[in-house]
Parts: C-alpha cells; structure tokens; sequence
C-alpha cells in the first residue's frame, strides 16, 4: 500500500480562509495588514516566490509593496529601503528575499529589520524568544511543516523526529519548535547533517522524518523506516527536456520510491512550499494585531 498524501495546499487554503475575518477586524479598525517584501538581484527561483507572496495578499486583500534592487546595488541602498518601511506605518510586516547576493552582509540587513516587523523571524531577537518558548514569530517554513503536521493528523509527541539538514531557515529553527513543551511538539529530536556518520540509519530510525538539506531525490527508499511520515521541505529544478520549461520541480526526497515505503508523505510541489505562504500571511496578519497592542 503507497503512503497516505499529505496535502499542504488543502491545509494552507484552510488557514487563508480562516485568515479573512481578522484580516477584515484589522481593516474595520483602521488598522489595515499591510507587507512589504524586498527582492535584490535576479534570481528566478527568488522572484517565483515573490510572486506568489504578491498574489497571496492581494487574494487575502493584504496591502503589499515589492520594491526590487539590482544585484549590483550598494548594501547601503537595501538598508535605507528597510529603515523607510521600519517607519512606515501602512507596513506591518517586512521580509527580505534570500538568499542575498555576494557583497551584502546578510547578518547586518536581517538585523536591520524591527523586530516587530520581521515576519520572517529571522531577527535574532525573535530567534532568541521562539528557542525558549516564548515566540512572537514562528519562521514560515518550521512553522508550515508543524502545522501541517498538525492538521494532517501527525502527533510528534514522543516520537522520534530525525531532521536532515541544519541550515538557520528550517533545521534549526524546527528542531527547537518540536523540542518544545507545547500543543505540536514534544518530540524527541535528531538534527543530521553532511558530517553525520551512518546517515541511511540515522534516518531509518525516525518516525517523522524531515528533508531539508537542498539535494534532489538524496532521500531513498532504503533510508526510511516502513510507515514512516516523511515531509519534504526541499524545492529543487532539475532538466528536464520533456517538460514545458525544460525543467522540472522535485524535492529532496525520491517521491516515487520513498512513497512504496513511507506511511505518509508530503510531495513537491503541493507539500509544504504552500504551507509557507500560508504562515507568512499568519505571520503578516500577527503583526498588524501587535502593533495596535491586540
């Protein structure tokens, strides 16, 4: 029997749906959400996600600036657009498109962000008070992953959650997140990684286990525990001369294999990428409620 699908684009329309009453009490209020997203350089991959966080505020009625830099700008440009938006009250939420190219301080401009704006949570200060409990912000993807594995029916408490992939946007973050004491949590945890000895075992022991480390199809079938849930978190093009574009998405797990062994899986696309948007529209909305002391 192949592996139960977990549908992230189902669960992320529930929570846009269930998004719009608060979106419309903001509004009612006079306090209307509104995000501003900066994109630096080209990059493709970067501006498909722009574009879809651009049409999830406007489905959601979001008021929504995109305000784009060359590659070639000076790092000094990016944070007088950030200090513009920290001041600006029509913002609520600000988030800056990584990766950066080369020649930006990637430190420097996360800091530059006003806490209170940064929906992402990537400001060290909302790092520091998502790791002891206390969040103000959940990054979107860790957060997507957990609440898609919430309303899908996955309790991690106890289990054994294994998570390849340590980078500062999903491993770590959700290693903390499902370490927790809290509703979602409660999970014993692995974080693995390229230096980790006896990977295939390492995962073979998880009952939830989490791909993110940015290779397409590293997860195998031999690599998973039988019923294991396996959620991928990985978005990678690979060519694909057949295909429309030339090209085609898959994640870091060998889907069609790993699904013969797994007991749930997440696919790529329609997993956790929606789930992303979904907690950053959450997120977006959370602001504008803090901002107006609600």
């Amino acid at each position: 029997m192949e592996a139960r699908i977990i549908d992230g684009k189902k669960v992320s329309e529930e929570i846009l749906n269930e998004l719009q009453r608060d979106i419309q009490k903001l509004k009612d209020e006079g306090n209307p959400p509104g995000l501003a997203v900066v994109i630096v350089g080209e990059d493709p991959a970067s501006a498909a996600y722009v574009n879809m966080k651009e049409k999830a505020c406007a489905r959601l009625g979001i008021y929504s600036e995109i305000h784009r830099l060359y590659a070639t700008a000076r790092h000094a440009e990016l944070l007088d657009i950030i200090e513009d938006l920290n001041d600006n009250p029509s913002i609520s939420g600000i988030l800056v498109q990584l990766p950066l190219p080369k020649g930006f301080d990637q430190s420097d401009v996360l800091q530059s962000i006003f806490p209170v704006k940064d929906v992402d949570a990537f400001h060290p200060e909302n790092v520091g008070l998502m790791l002891v409990g206390t969040p103000r912000f959940m990054p979107c993807t860790p957060y997507g992953v957990q609440v898609l594995l919430q309303r899908s029916g996955v309790d991690v408490q106890g289990k054994h959650v294994v998570i390849v992939g340590r980078s500062n946007i999903v491993g770590k973050p959700l290693a903390a997140m499902l370490m927790q004491k809290a509703k979602g949590a409660n999970a014993t945890v692995t974080v693995c990684h390229s230096q980790s000895r006896d990977l295939p075992g390492i995962c073979r022991s998880a009952d939830v286990l989490v791909a993110a480390i940015g290779s397409p199809c590293f997860i195998k079938a031999d690599m998973v525990k039988e019923g294991a849930v396996v959620v991928d978190v990985g978005i990678n093009r690979v060519d694909d001369p057949a295909a429309q574009k030339g090209y085609r998405l898959v994640g870091d797990v060998d889907f069609e294999n790993v699904k013969k062994v797994a007991g749930a899986i997440t696919p790529v696309p329609g997993g956790v990428g929606p789930m992303t948007i979904a907690m950053l529209m959450h997120n977006t909305v959370r602001a504008a409620k803090l901002q107006v002391g609600e």
